[in-house]
């Protein structure tokens, strides 16, 4: 009798233990049971499928959740428009810089277990950043250079905010990408071939665009950081990765380079022609490779180089909304989101918001622009993929595209459309 009322205690408490560790882990759910309405989201359908029909974009997933039910999972349209395959809300995107958030929170981990602290030179680990310059005079002809003494050191913070001074390459100011050019900079997309080893030194011993701390300069940033990561913890950066946010998380679709069972599923890149009609990204005349998810590569790029899912990376963002933890597994403290999720950059602005440790921070002013909440987080990525998450509301809202835009209206109108819904 003993032994069946152990047997049955023990089962009991593994349900109990089940449950627990499951809270707050993304489930499908009735809208209703979160009060968001069904009727009212549907809304988001019609916007979707008039873009779709309207020739305006190939195709779109959009995922959205609160209080950790997902509430809407649907994919419009095609993933290639020469196919016609119909999308799959299981589809794998180019989420291009929404890897800074994520190398981010593997340099706040670092933090967590004291091998570094934000406010240390970046020249502590990666030894070329010593003894900064700012950019002064630029010739146009030769891209040569003068320089003058940074005022002080670039530390990890100032990359975490963008506020390093360092620029991009191929993006950035028409300068510095002539000075990244000439010195074999990568942006990070379509570069499959370099090696962080040999490129974030060499970045370290250019001039910075500014003055470190002066400035919001979106930049290569979070590529050192990447690199910050293999020196401190002394794996390579996308086995960090793998081993400690991928999955522990459960995020089973996010990759540098996809394994070739999962090729099939990475959605094509497509662009406008001259007369805004939508054909496919052409690498030969648009000079990058879009097809570098596919290769065997070694450059692991912190700030663009991941590929994902509209779920992988929901789950990306609720285990923030949790406070750090998900799937059983404690990532980040609940102390160490806050400070991610707060304001870094002082009274410097990107618009109406703030940015923290890895992204754009919405501010009351912010607010009441499309009505996200102040205090909710975000970014987006190259090719037309962007999300946020409000810790207000416990949402998480995504809508990936993957093509350039000329009605990229649809993004905003996507946010409008999840607050109109709430039904509370």
């Amino acid at each position: 009798m003993k032994k069946q009322y152990l047997l049955v205690l023990l089962i009991f408490a593994g349900s109990i233990f089940t449950v627990v560790a499951q809270v707050g882990n993304l489930q499908p759910a009735v809208p209703e049971t979160v009060k968001v309405s069904t009727e009212r989201l549907q809304r988001i359908d019609r916007l979707i499928k008039q873009y779709v029909d309207s020739g305006w974009i190939v195709g779109a997933t959009g995922l959205i959740a609160r209080n950790g039910k997902i509430v809407f999972d649907k994919s419009f349209g095609v993933s290639d428009i020469d196919t016609k395959a119909a999308l799959r809300t299981d589809a794998i995107y180019r989420i291009a810089s929404q890897t800074k958030a994520i190398t981010s929170t593997a340099v706040l981990i670092l933090l967590e277990e004291g091998k570094l602290l934000l406010d240390d030179p970046i020249s502590k680990y990666i030894p070329s950043f010593a003894n900064p310059t700012v950019l002064d005079k630029f010739n146009e002809k030769d891209s040569s250079y003068t320089t003058v003494p940074a005022k002080r050191e670039v530390t990890i913070r100032d990359l975490l905010t963008h506020t390093s001074g360092v620029d991009y390459a191929g993006i950035g100011s028409p300068n510095m990408k002539a000075i990244y050019a000439k010195a074999n900079i990568p942006s990070g997309i379509g570069t499959e071939n370099y090696l962080l080893a040999n490129t974030i030194p060499a970045l370290g011993k250019l001039p910075l665009v500014h003055q470190p701390g002066e400035k919001f300069t979106y930049g290569l940033n979070t590529d050192i950081l990447g690199y910050l990561v293999q020196v401190v913890s002394g794996q390579s950066f996308d086995e960090f990765l793998k081993q400690r946010i991928f999955d522990p998380l459960g995020m089973k679709d996010t990759y540098f380079y996809l394994p070739s069972s999962k090729f099939s599923r990475l959605i094509a890149v497509h662009v406008e022609d001259e007369n805004h009609k939508v054909i496919k990204w052409d690498s030969k005349n648009r000079g990058v490779n879009v097809d570098y998810p596919l290769v065997k590569g070694s450059y692991f790029s912190g700030g663009a180089g991941l590929v994902s899912t509209t779920k992988d990376y929901a789950i990306f963002l609720q285990a923030l909304l949790n406070g750090g933890v998900y799937n059983g597994h404690r990532i980040l403290s609940k102390r160490t989101v806050e400070i991610m999720t707060s304001n870094q950059i002082g009274d410097l602005s990107l618009g109406d918001d703030k940015f923290g440790l890895g992204f754009q921070i919405t501010t009351e002013k912010g607010q009441a622009r499309l009505g996200v909440s102040a205090g909710s987080f975000a970014w987006g990525g190259y090719f037309s993929t962007q999300y946020w998450a409000d810790p207000k509301e416990k949402i998480v809202g995504l809508l990936f595209l993957q093509q350039t835009l000329s009605h990229g209206d649809i993004f905003d109108k996507f946010k409008v459309l999840v607050y109109q819904a709430l039904n509370d």
